[in-house]
């Protein structure tokens, strides 16, 4: 089945649950609004034309600066049209997404990673805790606000024979950068080739 035709056939069938769609790089997109997703993706996994029943992927995009933070992404596949969807809704950063692990089962990993990740907390999730990140971890590593050297490290202390976790401290003695072009040659190398 050629996209075009699929995309009008699922406008047509969820005409009130979608924002908008479009056909780019060979894919669906879809927009909802979070409070549909469920029926949304039910539709899409049974109806006897659209058949999207693989979940390939579940996850976010962070926004800090839009007052809905966080984009939700879902992709989806149809083995037997060959087709792929993705489907996509904005949620604040304190909000608490429905689970989806009834419709794909896979989406139990998914959204661990998701709320490991990013912090976002998946309602009738069956076993919702990190995946990724050390239980004590604080913060979330994907989210644009967290600093990319983190804020704690962790390392083995051979006085107390276990792992422990100090804040990260970083060495300024070696960061001596003189911004010199390496093919000119720097300042101190000019200056022993003088002699």
């Amino acid at each position: 089945m050629e996209l075009d035709s699929l995309e009008k056939i699922i406008n047509s069938e969820l005409t009130s649950k979608i924002i908008s769609s479009k056909i780019k790089h060979n894919q669906i997109l879809i927009t909802i609004d979070d409070n549909n997703l469920i029926e949304v993706l039910l539709f899409l996994k049974t109806n006897s034309i659209t058949k999207f029943r693989q979940l390939i992927e579940v996850t976010a995009v962070d926004y800090p600066e839009k007052d809905q933070r966080f984009r939700m992404v879902y992709l989806l596949l149809s083995h037997e049209s060959n087709s792929r969807i993705v489907i996509d809704y904005y949620i604040k950063e304190n909000k608490i997404v429905p689970s989806i692990t009834s419709i794909y089962p896979s989406a139990n990993w998914m959204e661990r990673e998701v709320f490991d990740m990013y912090g976002i907390e998946f309602k009738n999730h069956p076993d919702l805790r990190r995946i990724l990140t050390d239980y004590n971890f604080k913060g979330h590593p994907l989210r644009k606000d967290f600093p990319l050297t983190g804020h704690n490290e962790v390392r083995y202390s051979e006085e107390e024979k276990k792992v422990i976790y100090e804040p990260v401290k970083l060495e300024q003695n070696y960061r001596n950068f003189d911004y010199e072009s390496p093919w000119e040659g720097t300042k101190y190398i000019k200056e022993q080739t003088k002699e």
